[in-house]
């Protein structure tokens, strides 16, 4: 009975296409926005954590003021020393590496060419608290540190705008009013998730930008990167009650310095674009809903059409429930049939999407799954009204429609 009830329902389905794929259209939209929208989330929520994994691992930044980024107070807080650094090594354990780091916007010039970039000044420790990696040469020596040698290590974008394609290694650009010789070229990180360039940077030793550049002892900040499985909160607390100490903060005054675990920032930033994926899907799942009532609406003409049809097998012998799921099995194969072109159809959009919009294709089985058995469904619930209407018809009335 289940088979035959199928194949009457495609073969009505194949007598009316242009009206079957226009009912059908609904569904397929619905599905294929509700994945398309779900699966460029994902993308962008894995751009955005890719993106402050680049800044460091386990990375937590202490700056003077009382909070960072835009608007910061840190007018007024004093900077910290490279001194602060050194006690946070002998003092805090479980940690990979302490950067103390000052940096300073300049106009660095090459041959004809000049470009406005920060150069930052920093030990060794920089580069792996900041995740680095060199694509060519090497970091600063002992002896290059504790001197202040004009030494460089530059980032892709300075590379590109200085030297284009000549090799950058062992030639003089010069920052401000010194020369300054590249040893060491890093390999591309991109933009960060606040949409800055991470590769519009040159590095020195800490001492020759303090000493040719800021002509202070000063220090904008801390960078320290955590052990993998120190524990973070612990670390952050230590970090508290010894800058307080060094900084002489009494016990009822407030910290005039901030410590950013960038966790927090990835967190923060996930958590919000994994919102807006949910808003923006249940936004086009509405156009199932949409759909569905299509489908419903078509069932009612398709059982008014076939009225003496539906009296003809009442009046030989068939049950009720053989009517009611024969108009059923029509309405689903519909919307499941919408469900699997949409489900396609998302795929080749969010493949296209994802390349022009740079970020991941990540296929999530189980939204499109979701969708499929979410179209099914609305096929059931707005498929079962028509369907009890066709069966509950009287056959002799039935027999006499025109």
């Amino acid at each position: 009975m289940f088979w035959s009830s199928i194949l009457l329902a495609l073969r009505a389905i194949r007598r009316n296409l242009l009206r079957s794929f226009l009912t059908i259209l609904g569904i397929v939209i619905g599905v294929s926005a509700v994945i398309t929208m779900v699966t460029l989330g994902n993308g962008a929520t894995r751009a955005v954590a890719d993106q402050i994994s680049s800044l460091g691992s386990n990375l937590i930044m202490v700056r003077p003021g009382k909070r960072l980024g835009p608007g910061r107070d840190e007018a007024g807080s004093p900077n910290f020393k490279a001194r602060d650094a050194e006690a946070i090594t002998t003092q805090i354990g479980s940690l990979n590496a302490i950067a103390p780091v000052a940096s300073k916007s300049v106009t660095v010039v090459y041959a004809a060419r000049n470009w406005s970039t920060t150069v930052t000044g920093s030990t060794n420790a920089y580069f792996t608290a900041g995740n680095w990696r060199l694509a060519d040469g090497r970091v600063f020596t002992g002896t290059e540190q504790r001197a202040g040698k004009a030494v460089c290590v530059i980032g892709a974008t300075v590379r590109k705008e200085l030297f284009g394609g000549q090799p950058p290694l062992g030639d003089e650009l010069r920052i401000k009013n010194f020369a300054c010789e590249v040893i060491g070229l890093l390999q591309s990180k991109g933009q960060s998730a606040m949409g800055m360039d991470q590769d519009d940077i040159i590095v020195i030793p800490l001492r020759t930008l303090q000493r040719r550049l800021t002509g202070t002892q000063d220090v904008n900040t801390l960078m320290v990167s955590v052990q993998d499985g120190g524990d973070t909160s612990r670390i952050m607390a230590d970090l508290r009650l010894l800058m307080r100490e060094r900084r002489k903060i009494g016990a009822n005054e407030d910290d005039n310095f901030s410590i950013l675990d960038t966790r927090q920032i990835a967190e923060a930033m996930t958590g919000t674009t994994k919102v807006l994926t949910m808003l923006l899907g249940a936004v086009a799942a509405v156009s199932l809903l949409v759909g569905g009532i299509g489908i419903m609406n078509i069932m009612l003409v398709s059982v008014t059409e076939r009225t003496r049809e539906i009296g003809i097998r009442l009046a030989i012998g068939a049950l009720e429930r053989e009517v009611l799921l024969q108009f059923l099995v029509e309405a689903v194969a519909l919307s499941a049939l919408g469900g699997i072109v949409g489900i396609i159809l998302a795929m080749l959009a969010s493949l296209g999407l994802a390349k022009v919009m740079q970020v991941p294709y990540i296929f999530d089985p189980s939204i499109n799954l979701l969708s499929f058995v979410f179209s099914a469904a609305i096929g059931v619930v707005f498929g079962y009204f028509p369907a009890r209407r066709a069966a509950r018809l009287d056959p002799i009335e039935a027999l006499r429609h025109e």
